[in-house]
């Protein structure tokens, strides 16, 4: 017979559940960690970009939509810095504020005026996707490229909507908290979607892959970097997928942005099922410590290679219609 709650590590469990309780909410700002630090804002960034670039014609995308950028817009501010000329930024709450966002983009632009490298594996080396050079794409953004990017008057006019966020008249920025109705972005207008350790947070997927192909163009890209381990909430790495549906919901508690426990299979068929061809797959594997018989339910018949995936670098085309 199972035990119960075997696998739930309990204490960050409670901890967890207390600092997103009403109480807690209203002492202690909402954070996820990440996103508040300039270098990770651009060495995710430019490390997309150099996935996009190998699998597009096109150059430096003109329209980026990010899925959950957190605690600030670092990942947005690095693309519009690079010489995107319109991002939007869609999380479920809204974790970032115009004070933060500032220092990030100042912190940025210094990055982008010095042609930094980009922070590799030695400062994260926990981040994908992994590339093969980290030296800082000076052939893409060139001189010419990088002159108009950082322009004064157009560093200005991003540093005015950073502080008016909620301006309608705002055309580089725009920000949509909850996102989830795919009429939020108008239909075949983005060249790009990206996502960092996001996907495994929202409960419906169906409707995110929907609204990703919705949103693209014609040959537009979709690049992640999904997380499926069980983010400390169980002991061993999968041990969430060990979980009881009654056990999951106890542990799970009030987050709003827990982990879906959607192994990578479930990602590959919605993908294929809304229309987009895999370009790249780079998984990650951990060992599976854990027998097929304390798996819950349907896990019971995941395959061996969705139960000793930990993560996943996916890139996505859309098909071109005819």
């Amino acid at each position: 017979m199972k035990a119960f709650f075997r696998e739930a590590r309990l204490v960050p469990v409670i901890v967890g559940n207390l600092k997103r309780s009403k109480l807690m909410r209203k002492i202690l700002p909402l954070s996820t960690g990440g996103t508040d630090n300039a270098r990770y804002c651009y060495s995710v960034w430019l490390r997309h970009l150099n996935y996009y670039l190998l699998n597009s014609n096109r150059g430096i995308p003109c329209t980026v939509a990010e899925l959950g950028p957190g605690d600030s817009l670092g990942i947005g501010l690095s693309a519009i810095l690079s010489g995107v000329d319109h991002y939007f930024a869609l999380d479920v709450l809204r974790f970032w504020d115009s004070s933060k966002n500032i220092r990030i983009f100042d912190e940025l632009l210094e990055l982008f005026r010095k042609r930094e490298d980009i922070p590799g594996d030695v400062e994260f080396p926990n981040v994908s996707p992994k590339i093969k050079d980290y030296s800082f794409p000076g052939m893409v953004l060139s001189e010419t490229v990088l002159t108009m990017s950082l322009s004064s008057s157009r560093i200005e006019r991003i540093r005015k909507e950073l502080q008016t966020p909620d301006d309608p008249a705002n055309t580089i920025i725009k920000y949509q908290i909850p996102w989830y109705d795919s009429k939020v972005i108008q239909a075949g207008s983005v060249d790009l979607i990206i996502s960092q350790a996001v996907l495994e947070h929202v409960d419906d997927m169906k409707n995110a892959y929907s609204a990703m192909s919705l949103w693209l163009n014609d040959d537009g890209l979709m690049s992640h970097a999904i997380d499926f381990k069980c983010h400390g909430m169980t002991k061993s790495w999968n041990g969430h997928w060990s979980l009881s549906e009654f056990e999951w919901q106890m542990v799970r508690g009030g987050r709003v942005y827990a982990i879906n426990r959607m192994p990578l299979s479930a990602h590959i068929k919605l993908l294929e099922k809304n229309g987009f061809k895999l370009l790249v797959k780079n998984v990650n594997k951990r060992e599976n410590n854990l027998k097929r018989t304390e798996l819950f339910g349907e896990f019971q018949n995941m395959s061996d290679d969705d139960l000793q995936t930990s993560g996943v670098y996916i890139l996505a085309n859309k098909h071109k219609v005819s």
